[in-house]
């Protein structure tokens, strides 16, 4: 046990991938050393696992790849070797969650794991803490009967955060809008706000040197203080219409924050230095997120602009400016990842590209089809893998570079 607990330490300062958009929770990897000039049949195929449904993406520490989705009446987290896909553990317990629009009636939420814990939020809002080494279940708890929220359209979709010794999530409840939840023991640390909850997951990071959790809620985006869930201020931002959307993390670059929904809410950048937030730049036909989460490198935004069904754009925008640099029409949604210098794209028709992080034009180098269609699982990449799912299938792939 101490073996493997000194092994996830010292691994985990390599380059996990420990919960939804990655280490730093931006879509931003750290690894180096790999191989994206594929020949014509694409990168190596290591394994493939059968998965049930859901479009919770896969989360890596070490050796171990942990995948959470919804077998029959089961909500089912797996554990995974990396290097050959074979099934260490099963945990499951009963869901009777069923989707209102005839979607997938999966997890939503990627799961978070830190140390030799794993969090899970399951469709009906069922909070679970597991034991990464042998799947035990450590503590359970139903947020919605507990905090009396709502279903809202799509199930509870918002991914755990865990900031330092807390897991943060966007509940939406009366006088619970965002709670945290001791790691340990699932003890409630603190209660904030009475905010509905949206589909975006909450993120964390030290601005002037204070701490915030930002959370982008149904109506507005917060800023917490995660020691004791004080709203530092809030920014009204939703979209025009009620049947709607708000998916996409907030993205913290510097002392700014980028926001960005579809059904008419649009984007904005907010410098959050002060007590409370500037205005930089907003507009609703710059980069309209409908479900993905924007990705930023060298001062520069890529994203998905428009509704999934109307086949969005894929774009690239000036950060400071708002300013759209090229726009590829009719692209379709997807997942964005920044490696190095380049961007790593996975569609949700289950196309691999890679292509230059530049403003000059979009130039994909290589591309490949490796899953199927209808993928909104965001995926990882690991320790010189990749990995990702469709409606059927997880894959591991080898993306590892040359010595």
């Amino acid at each position: 046990m101490k073996f493997f607990l000194l092994l996830i330490t010292l691994t985990a300062q390599a380059a996990d991938w420990p919960q939804f958009l990655g280490p730093t929770r931006n879509g931003v990897s750290t690894e180096t050393n790999l191989d994206l000039a594929w020949p014509k049949e694409g990168p190596k195929i290591l394994w493939k696992a059968k998965v049930g449904e859901g479009w919770s993406g896969p989360v890596v520490v070490s050796n171990r790849v942990v995948i959470f989705h919804r077998v029959g009446e089961n909500e089912v987290l797996d554990c995974l070797q990396a290097t050959n896909g074979t099934t260490l553990w099963r945990a499951e317990y009963p869901s009777t969650y069923r989707d209102d629009f005839g979607f997938e009636s999966g997890p939503r939420a990627t799961p978070a794991m830190d140390g030799d814990r794993v969090f899970t939020i399951g469709a009906n809002g069922i909070l679970h803490a597991w034991n990464l080494t042998n799947g035990a279940n450590l503590w359970r708890m139903d947020t919605r009967q507990q905090f009396n929220s709502d279903k809202g359209f799509f199930g509870v979709a918002c991914s755990p955060l865990v900031e330092g010794g807390a897991v943060i999530l966007n509940i939406g409840g009366a006088g619970a809008g965002v709670v945290a939840f001791d790691q340990v023991t699932g003890k409630v640390l603190w209660q904030s706000t009475s905010e509905e909850a949206s589909y975006s997951s909450p993120t964390a990071a030290t601005i002037g040197g204070q701490r915030r959790v930002f959370v982008f809620a149904r109506k507005s985006l917060l800023a917490l203080a995660p020691s004791d869930g004080r709203l530092l201020w809030e920014f009204p931002w939703a979209p025009r219409i009620d049947a709607s959307v708000s998916a996409a993390t907030p993205l913290v670059i510097g002392d700014q924050v980028f926001i960005s929904a579809s059904y008419g809410a649009g984007a904005a950048l907010l410098r959050v230095a002060g007590t409370k937030p500037e205005v930089v730049w907003s507009g609703d036909d710059i980069l309209s997120s409908h479900y993905s989460s924007i990705v930023q490198h060298r001062g520069f935004l890529y994203g998905f602009d428009g509704r999934q069904e109307q086949r969005a754009r894929l774009r690239c925008v000036e950060l400071q400016t708002g300013k759209v640099r090229w726009s590829e029409e009719r692209f379709g949604a997807g997942a964005l990842l920044v490696v190095g210098e380049k961007l790593l794209i996975l569609t949700e028709r289950g196309e691999l590209l890679v292509a230059p992080a530049s403003p000059e034009k979009f130039s994909p180098s290589a591309r490949v089809q490796i899953l199927g269609s209808d993928i909104r699982a965001h995926p990882a990449l690991a320790h010189g893998r990749f990995y990702a799912r469709d409606k059927g299938l997880l894959i591991g792939v080898d993306l590892h570079g040359r010595p």
